[in-house]
């Protein structure tokens, strides 16, 4: 499966289920699991805010251009139109989210790092709810966002969370920026960035520090029977969740854990742990609100031209360091930071002079 929140190894677990009680979110899953899914790789506003003086100011800023269709629990897109730009809200709860999260997704990007949109260009944002039947997913294919509304047992739908809606339009953001082979390493912090720029755009929207935050993506997509928070935990990877159907969290926090497998595309979506954590670490280190410094790094990395698509963690790590060092220089604490965050990891070794793992 390609961009996808819910990783394939989980939805094999459901689908696997033999109990009575969960048969319909086993055919559920096992649907989803078959489902095709094609891939296919400016506006303004004005804002008003008050000066120190007590001044009305009045500054034009980009605009998103948003777009809500309507699959009608069919598999074929874009669906019906329901919800454009600047038109009220439907009633429609998957609609009406979709539609902000859009919308918060997009400030975030242009509040922290003055990008107007998934591809720099003042793109339009488009997306499709109600996508076929009890679909247990949500996923970007390249050209716009997708969700289902899940099974009603295992998970709800999966417009409510802010950090799936941006994760998965955040994939459309590392594609923009030259792309990330979805393999091995480097597929794993392609999901890593999402994951990454998901939390941030949820901690943009709700003014919370790096202390405050949750660093969960996915929190509220489980219905109430799930014994788990969120689909996983940047902060402490492994922990997201323990249950009898789904099992307990795979995802490793350590380099001595790192999972070796042939499927999800080389463990793109259990390794990303690892890169997850680094940037949490470095995030909580650095305090305050983690998109001004770890996230702009991490965004200058991603941005910068100089990755290459099958970039591993070692290379992505030196280039996080080598990023900081140009924004805030050799010897600052952001710099110190970011080691820290690798070496908690092991992908950087320990000490005064550490440097990531050959």
């Amino acid at each position: 499966m390609r961009h996808a929140i819910v990783p394939p190894y989980l939805l094999a677990r459901i689908a696997a289920a033999r109990e009575p009680h969960l048969a319909h979110a086993a055919a559920a899953a096992q649907a989803t699991l078959a489902a095709q899914r094609e891939y296919r790789p400016e506006r303004s506003r004005l804002r008003l805010s008050i000066d120190e003086a007590g001044s009305l100011v009045a500054e034009s800023a980009p605009a998103p251009d948003r777009t809500i269709y309507d699959a009608q629990n069919r598999e074929v897109l874009p669906g019906v139109r329901v919800r454009g730009e600047d038109d009220p809200a439907t009633g429609d709860t998957a609609v009406d989210e979709a539609y902000d999260g859009l919308g918060a997704t997009f400030d975030f990007f242009w509040d922290a790092y003055g990008r107007t949109g998934i591809d720099d260009q003042g793109g339009a944002l488009l997306a499709t709810v109600h996508f076929g039947q009890d679909y247990d997913n949500a996923f970007w294919n390249g050209e716009q966002m997708v969700f289902g509304d899940g099974d009603g047992e295992i998970f709800t739908g999966f417009t409510g969370s802010l950090t799936v809606i941006a994760h998965e339009l955040a994939h459309g953001v590392t594609e923009a920026s030259g792309g990330l082979e979805y393999q091995n390493q480097s597929g794993a912090l392609n999901e890593s960035l999402s994951d990454v720029f998901g939390a941030l755009t949820e901690q943009h929207s709700l003014g919370h520090t790096a202390e405050e935050a949750s660093w969960l993506i996915g929190a509220g997509i489980f219905t109430d029977a799930v014994q788990g928070e969120a689909l996983r935990s940047m902060k402490e990877p492994g922990t997201a969740y323990d249950d009898d159907v789904l099992g307990k969290d795979p995802q490793p926090a350590h380099m001595r854990d790192y999972v070796r497998t042939q499927s999800d595309n080389g463990g793109v979506h259990i390794n990303s742990g690892i890169p997850n954590r680094a940037f949490a670490v470095t995030a909580l280190t650095l305090g305050g609100n983690a998109w001004e410094r770890a996230g702009l790094i991490w965004y200058r990395t991603l941005t910068s031209g100089k990755l290459s698509r099958t970039t591993n963690f070692t290379r992505f790590a030196a280039a996080t360091v080598q990023a900081a060092e140009a924004e805030y220089g050799v010897e600052s604490e952001e710099v110190a930071a970011v080691r820290a965050g690798w070496i908690d990891v092991g992908v950087i070794e320990d000490g005064p002079d550490a440097q990531p793992r050959a």
